[in-house]
């Protein structure tokens, strides 16, 4: 009897062990997963629109799937082609203006008492200028290798798009045959969760984008058409993007005088504010609903636990996890209704 309870506490002993070494062997691809998971995002956008194009077009599936992913490709070559000069241009004026627009600012603070008591009281708590125009530069450097990553993504998304059922056999292989089909209603459910965030995401990145360079085009901010860009791609991470575009495009408002900054801060405002409340709620009844509190809170997570890659898939992973929980643990009397309707079938 003690050799058989010896041998079983060695055989649950074993299992901690490989749980434990599999969750640090996940942890270590961190990186990799989250890859793998921006990939489905670009596979889901691909199928969406080849599955439009298939039934506009009354098209083979493999040939609509071929045009979804060249007529995007097409269509940025050619915006690139018409403003790539422009866009060009002022981006590389950002990155020369940023740097003294800052210390401008610093010193009109600094010359009035209002200024150097908000300087003092931020003091604490706000980062150097030096470091704020390090990161924004960085940010405007890191182009390239932001675009090869990007690169990676789309041909991981391609793939998964054009062999769907193939990966989905796969995951299926890793259940119990009883559970695999709640399983494929689940997964239905989180890619349709997803399809949705990302129909009314796109609506809000292309309302921002759009209307911030042509804003602060007529105000005559430098840069605005490349301010716009990035202020519309910004919109894909909620709340942060929002501070990402706004303070350079202040501070480099307020560097050309007090009038332009103001109006720059104006127009900021109202297209974050029609946004939020006139463009989010028209598309909202179609999106999963995302508290506030809890968007903020899965930014702040994902940066401190995954990283900057973690942070710009929060909200898509925050989408995931409120779908998973919505279907496997509100619901469960589906669960053991598809599982009974499973064996039945079997």
């Amino acid at each position: 009897m003690a050799e058989l309870s010896d041998g079983r506490l060695f055989g649950r002993t074993l299992v901690v062990l490989a749980a434990i070494g599999f969750a640090m062997v996940i942890w270590q691809l961190t990186d990799l997963i989250l890859l793998l998971f921006a990939g489905a995002l670009v596979a889901l956008i691909f199928s969406e629109f080849a599955q439009l194009i298939e039934h506009r077009l009354k098209l083979p599936f493999a040939l609509a799937l071929t045009l979804a992913v060249i007529l995007p490709i097409v269509l940025i070559v050619a915006v690139f082609g018409a403003f790539g000069s422009v866009l060009g241009s002022q981006f590389a004026l950002l990155y020369d203006k940023i740097p003294g627009a800052f210390a401008y600012a610093q010193e009109w603070l600094r010359s009035n008492a209002a200024g150097q008591e908000l300087l003092a009281r931020s003091e604490g708590f706000m980062p150097d200028g030096s470091r704020v125009v390090a990161f924004v530069q960085s940010l405007l450097g890191g182009v390239g290798s932001a675009l090869t990553g990007l690169g990676v993504v789309i041909v991981a998304g391609v793939y998964l798009a054009a062999q769907p059922r193939l990966y989905g056999r796969g995951i299926l292989a890793l259940f119990p045959i009883a559970a695999r089909h709640r399983t494929i209603e689940t997964v239905r459910a989180v890619g349709a969760a997803l399809n949705a965030w990302l129909k009314g995401q796109a609506i809000g990145m292309a309302f921002v984008g759009v209307f911030t360079g042509v804003a602060l085009q007529v105000i005559g901010l430098p840069g605005a058409l490349a301010i716009g860009l990035v202020a519309g791609l910004s919109e894909f991470v909620p709340y942060l993007g929002t501070f990402v575009v706004a303070i350079p495009a202040i501070i480099l408002g307020f560097s050309q005088s007090p009038e332009t900054g103001i109006w720059t801060l104006v127009a900021l405002v109202v297209i974050q504010q029609v946004q939020g409340n006139i463009v989010s709620p028209l598309v909202q009844s179609r999106m999963v609903e995302l508290p506030p509190a809890l968007t903020i809170f899965s930014l702040f997570a994902a940066g401190i636990l995954l990283g900057p890659m973690g942070v710009i898939l929060a909200v898509p992973l925050t989408v995931v996890g409120l779908t998973l929980l919505k279907e496997l643990v509100v619901h469960p009397g589906h669960e053991r209704a598809a599982a009974d309707a499973a064996r039945r079938q079997a």
